[in-house]
Parts: C-alpha cells; sequence; structure tokens
C-alpha cells in the first residue's frame, strides 16, 4: 500500500464563539483543503477552566467544537499562517500523518 505524508490539523472551538460558519467557508472555498469533519462535543473545557456542557434538560448552544482537516505539508503551512491571528493560543494543534493513496 502507497501512502503520502500528510499534515493534520484540529482546531478547538466553542459553538458560542460564531467562528464555525467563517472557518468552513475559508477552508472551503479560500484554502481548498481536501475535507473538513466537524464533531460537536458534548462537554469540555479549555485554559479557562468554564466547563462547556449539554444535559437532556438544556439546550446549551456553547458546546465544545472540534475542526479537522489535513492536506499536503507546504499547504498546512500557508493555510495556518492565514489563520494564525483568528484562533487563541493553544487551540489549534498539527501532526504529520500517512494518508493511503
Amino acid at each position: 500500500m502507497k501512502t503520502s505524508l500528510v499534515t493534520f490539523v484540529r482546531i478547538y472551538l466553542t459553538e458560542g464563539e460564531r467562528q464555525l460558519d467563517s472557518l468552513l467557508k475559508r477552508l472551503h472555498d479560500v484554502e481548498k483543503v481536501r475535507g473538513v469533519t466537524v464533531f460537536r462535543g458534548v462537554s469540555g473545557f479549555g485554559k479557562s477552566g468554564k466547563v462547556h456542557s449539554s444535559h437532556l434538560l438544556d439546550l446549551s448552544s456553547d458546546l465544545p467544537l472540534v475542526v479537522e482537516f489535513f492536506d499536503q505539508p507546504s499547504k498546512i503551512e500557508m493555510i495556518l499562517s492565514h489563520l494564525k491571528d483568528d484562533f487563541d493560543s493553544g487551540h489549534v494543534v498539527q501532526w504529520p500523518a500517512n494518508v493511503n493513496i
């Protein structure tokens, strides 16, 4: 099986930050990444310590979101340079990976 080196990126947000739509539009229309997946968490917290969670009786609109995507390392480097001012420190994680081709 042949593989190709890519860089995988994960961005942590909350629904209350209202950044998801503009991020997805940018990744799709401008950056043209291979694909994006968004996960909606049921609970989570970051460095602020504020817990964001959902309960059956609660219709929270401030749940954690995780946006994942990957592409060629050089392309990811360029994308992250465009996004560097849009997210707080520690909210963007990246690592090398291999994709089957």
